[in-house]
């Protein structure tokens, strides 16, 4: 049985970790979201970080909203995902999706960077 948690070591945590992920990134995107990656060699494992700023979405609720659907679409798909290190940042138009469709973006996001990285 595969383990479906989400630990603190399959975080991005640090800014110089984001940093690396800024730096000549492979990136992915559907209206209103915009994933970096990157190859990590130093781990066995996907990470996730989050950028979703208050200018783009004013209500802390709302951007927890999109926080806990992106930690949970990663959480049920990092078995499937190479080892890199992945940026999600929220942009404007990301207000207008419902849960189910933005949990169906997050999920092909994830399919297109694993694709790109394969070829």
């Amino acid at each position: 049985m595969t383990n479906n948690t989400f630990p603190r070591s399959v975080r991005i945590l640090r800014s110089e970790e984001y940093d690396k992920v800024f730096k000549n990134p492979i990136r992915a995107s559907v209206y209103g979201v915009l994933v970096l990656a990157r190859v990590n060699t130093e781990l066995n494992h996907p990470r996730l970080g989050l950028i979703v700023p208050k200018k783009v979405l004013k209500r802390a609720v709302w951007r927890n909203r999109v926080k806990r659907i992106a930690r949970e679409t990663f959480r049920l798909n990092q078995h499937s995902l190479p080892n890199i290190d992945l940026v999600v940042i929220a942009k404007p138009k990301i207000n207008n999706m419902a849960n189910s469709e933005l949990s169906e973006i997050f999920r092909k996001l994830w399919q297109q960077i694993s694709h790109r990285l394969e070829n």
